[in-house]
């Protein structure tokens, strides 16, 4: 594996193999091993998880940078989103990318399943104008949004 050089700024949070980490200052690190990392707007927070396409992101997310106990989790978790959503999407694509997403994901390349998931996010964005919030009032693991009373 070649070296990879990362240029992170000051307040920026980096999670490698599940910690995460947040720089106090400007840093360039390098990363002389593999590892399973997401830094900046790569990162979604629980709460964000608000549509069903971030649901499938963080679901994959969950499954590439979680612990060895979550992994597992997120990957069910996205199995099960990724089924519900290609059974109601018309769009063949959609389903495409999201076959590719999977597959990627249970091949252990979770950063290609978050690429394609992020372009499943940009899909459902043009198909449905601007995010409007979901609920699930099941939890699928730990990604449940609550519905407005």
């Amino acid at each position: 594996m070649s070296n990879l050089v990362l240029e992170l700024r000051q307040g920026e949070l980096m999670i490698i193999n599940g910690a995460p980490i947040r720089f106090r200052t400007r840093s360039r690190i390098e990363l002389t091993a593999h590892a399973r990392f997401l830094f900046g707007k790569q990162i979604m927070l629980p709460t964000e998880a608000d549509t069903p396409a971030r649901r499938i992101y963080f679901a994959l997310q969950s499954a590439y940078i979680g612990d060895d106990s979550e992994r597992p989790r997120g990957l069910e978790a996205a199995r099960e989103l990724i089924a519900d959503f290609q059974a109601a999407t018309t769009s063949a694509l959609a389903r495409d990318i999201l076959d590719r997403a999977l597959a990627a994901a249970e091949a252990d390349d979770g950063y290609q399943a978050l690429k394609l998931a992020r372009r499943i996010m940009r899909h459902e964005a043009a198909v449905l104008g601007p995010a409007v919030p979901s609920c699930s009032p099941e939890p699928v693991e730990e990604i449940a949004i609550p519905c407005p009373a």
